[in-house]
């Protein structure tokens, strides 16, 4: 029989305990499909006391992260505690510095720290495995490095936090607040007390850094994505594109261009008709556009303690195998220096919302300054006082009313510009809302 392999775990939250759970609970499946089992010998977490749920018995606890990557049987090192910095990454470090494998769920520090953590895994010959790093259950990672190794990738985009869907989803479903969605989403566990990192997007901004990397062979560079949160999304915006054909999803998108990669995280319209947009509440889901095939849509459980320790046991599996895949598809001599690219150059087709000022010449003054930036449109619309819509100009309201654009494919910065002149001329009240369309 050929020796298990040996793995130390640091973290024992959700996700280390079920990790360990679902070691002892599959070892026998694990094996078979190995060709070796896989067997826990030493980990770490804050609290030694603390009740988990699973049997620690006959496993070494040792007193810091440091000690298990250096601990003389670990041959593959899990760390499961997050954090960009210290004591994950030095642990990490030592790990792969003695030919370690690794394998992390931590995609803050695989964003800002995966080069180099890359490079000394390929110099010292250990794997560097971090599929539960970016949509949890969802094997994307594998997708594109391995299963679309011979494709060429023209887009990737997707729905990679799961707060912000629920909050969406919610906000479209019941017609409620942004604030009111988020609320509940903190007391139902889904948002953090302090949920910044999720609702304004760097969370899913992370994420596309590293898909991005994957899909067309550049260093990860979070500072490269352009991020929007949701926060300004309003319950009539969501409304108005249920009417229109749209829903309203946070996606991270990043897509080639004449111009170079693309790389953006915002509020985002996409056809009800597209499988993204049938993705409601935590789940996640990432579509991957190649060339000679089909879009191809990944959904499942972005977060949790089951979906995310699942993919980490895949990841330790590889390592069982002695798999060892090049962390992102290429060598990091061989990854591309990528910049951020301005948002102005964006081409695509906007919605927009304006609160119109009922004035004589209002919607001419409105297409004059779109049609000066050569900016045609699909439609425009005015919201009905019963919620519904109507063609622009049947109100008799005196009050400013909220007209509707859907523009067909024109720049940013041409779309800023004519709204900078809208504006100008004060025949609106207020801040126009934007939101980008994405297509099929």
């Amino acid at each position: 029989m050929v020796a298990p392999l040996k793995v130390g775990i640091a973290g024992l939250g959700t996700v280390g305990a079920e990790v360990v759970r679902l070691i002892e609970q599959q070892n026998s499946i694990l094996a078979a499909r190995c060709g070796r089992g896989v067997k826990v010998v030493a980990v770490t977490a804050r609290s030694k006391t603390k009740k988990r749920g699973v049997d620690l018995r006959g496993i070494d606890w040792m007193k810091d992260p440091l000690a298990v990557a250096q601990h003389p049987e670990v041959e593959c090192f899990v760390e499961l505690m997050g954090g960009v910095g210290d004591p994950a990454l030095s642990s990490i470090e030592a790990a792969l510095g003695a030919g370690k494998s690794v394998v992390t769920a931590n995609k803050a520090l695989i964003a800002k720290h995966g080069l180099k953590l890359a490079a000394s895994a390929e110099k010292n010959g250990g794997a560097l495995n971090y599929e539960a790093a970016v949509a949890g259950a969802i094997p994307i990672i594998k997708t594109i490095r391995e299963g679309l190794a011979g494709t060429d990738i023209n887009r990737v985009y997707g729905i990679l936090n799961g707060t912000c869907n629920y909050i969406l989803t919610r906000m479209e479903l019941e017609g409620l607040s942004f604030e009111e969605c988020l609320k509940d989403a903190q007391r139902l566990g889904y948002a953090e007390a302090e949920p910044s990192f999720d609702v304004d997007g760097h969370d899913t901004a992370q994420k596309l850094a590293i898909l991005a990397s994957l899909a067309f062979g550049t260093k990860v560079a979070q500072s490269a994505v352009s991020v929007e949160g949701i926060s300004s999304i309003a319950a009539e915006d969501l409304r108005a594109a249920a009417e229109l054909g749209y829903r309203v999803k946070l996606l991270g998108v990043a897509m080639r261009t004449a111009t170079g990669i693309e790389q953006r995280v915002h509020p985002t319209m996409v056809p009800l008709s597209s499988s993204i947009a049938q993705v409601m509440g935590v789940t996640n889901a990432v579509t991957v556009d190649g060339a000679g095939i089909a879009p191809i849509t990944l959904v499942g459980p972005g977060a949790g303690g089951a979906a995310t320790a699942s993919a980490v046991l895949a990841d330790i599996a590889d390592v069982a195998r002695n798999v060892r895949a090049l962390p992102f598809g290429r060598p990091v001599e061989k990854l591309k220096t990528t910049t951020k690219a301005p948002m102005e150059r964006h081409e695509g087709g906007y919605y927009i919302r304006l609160m119109a000022r009922d004035l004589a010449g209002t919607a001419a003054r409105i297409a004059t300054r779109l049609a000066e930036q050569k900016i045609s449109l699909e439609s425009i619309v005015q919201r009905h006082p019963n919620g519904g819509i109507e063609p622009v100009g049947k109100s008799t309201k005196s009050s400013p009313v909220p007209v509707i654009l859907i523009t067909y494919a024109t720049t940013e910065d041409a779309m800023r510009r004519a709204l900078q002149a809208v504006q100008s001329d004060k025949v609106i009240s207020g801040k126009p809302q934007v939101i980008r369309i994405e297509k099929n």
